[in-house]
C-alpha cells in the first residue's frame, strides 16, 4: 500500500488545468474500503459455497439412507400400507367321479345270507351287497354298497347254466369234492363249479378290489343250483 501512496504522491504533484489538487489520502482509504468490500464479497461467496456444497452432501446423504435397499420403506406421505398376506390357495381335492366300485380297498368280508334268492342260492355274501330286483329265475346279481345301480361293470352276476364257459388262463383247484375253475372271459374274472347237472357261473366286477381265489372259490362253495 505504500507503494501505491508513493505513485498517487508523485501523479499529485503533476497539476492538471481544471481539475482540483489531488487528497492522496482520500483516495488511499477509498481504495482501502474498496478492496475490504472485495475480499469481504469473496470471503462470503466462499462461505456461501461451502453451506450449499455442505447441504447438498446431507441431502445425497439422507436419500441414500431413504432409498438406499430394497429391504426399506419408502414413504408415500401417509399411513404406511400393511402388506396383504395372500392366502396360498390349497391344492384342490380332486372330485373323484364315480367309479365302477366305491369300496374299493375295503376289505371284502363274506357273511350269512338269510336271504332266499331264486334257483342260485348261497349261503354266503359279501357284506354289504344286495341283489338286485326283481331276480331272476336263474340269474341273481349283486349290487355292491354305494355302486351305481346302472353300472353293470361294478356288479357281481351268478348263474345257473347248463354247460361251463370258455374260460381263459384257468386256474383249477379240487375242494370238498367240488372242482372249481377261475379264468377270465371278454375282460372279467369269471368262476364256475358244477354242482348236480348245473353250472353256477360267477362273474366279478371288472374293478374288484378284496376279491382273490381264495375267496371267490369259498363263495361259490357255499351255493347250490336247483
Amino acid at each position: 500500500m505504500d507503494d501505491v501512496k508513493l505513485l498517487l504522491t508523485q501523479f499529485a504533484d503533476q497539476a492538471v488545468d481544471g481539475l482540483p489538487p489531488a487528497d492522496v489520502d482520500a483516495d488511499v482509504a477509498r481504495g482501502r474500503r474498496a478492496l475490504f468490500r472485495i475480499r469481504a464479497r469473496r470471503r462470503t461467496t466462499g462461505v456461501l459455497c461451502i453451506a450449499a456444497v455442505t447441504t447438498a452432501v446431507f441431502g445425497f446423504g439422507n436419500q441414500l439412507k431413504w432409498w438406499g435397499g430394497p429391504d426399506k420403506e419408502v414413504a408415500t406421505g401417509g399411513a404406511p400400507a400393511e402388506a396383504s398376506a395372500t392366502p396360498t390357495p390349497s391344492p384342490a381335492t380332486p372330485q373323484s367321479e364315480e367309479t365302477i366300485s366305491t369300496f374299493a380297498g375295503a376289505a371284502l368280508e363274506l357273511v350269512p345270507n338269510t336271504k332266499p334268492w331264486s334257483t342260485v342260492a348261497c349261503t354266503l355274501v359279501p357284506q354289504g351287497w344286495t341283489p338286485q330286483t326283481p331276480i331272476a329265475a336263474d340269474r341273481v346279481v349283486l349290487t355292491p354298497p354305494s355302486a351305481r345301480t346302472s353300472d353293470d361293470q361294478a356288479k357281481l352276476v351268478l348263474r345257473s347254466a347248463a354247460d361251463a364257459q370258455s374260460l381263459l388262463s384257468v386256474r383249477v383247484t379240487q375242494a370238498g369234492g367240488k372242482v372249481f375253475h377261475i379264468g377270465t372271459a371278454a375282460g372279467r374274472e369269471v368262476g364256475q363249479v358244477k354242482l348236480g347237472e348245473r353250472w353256477l357261473v360267477v362273474q366279478l366286477p371288472t374293478e374288484h378290489p378284496g376279491w382273490d381265489d381264495a375267496s371267490l372259490q369259498r363263495f361259490m362253495a357255499s351255493c347250490t343250483v336247483s
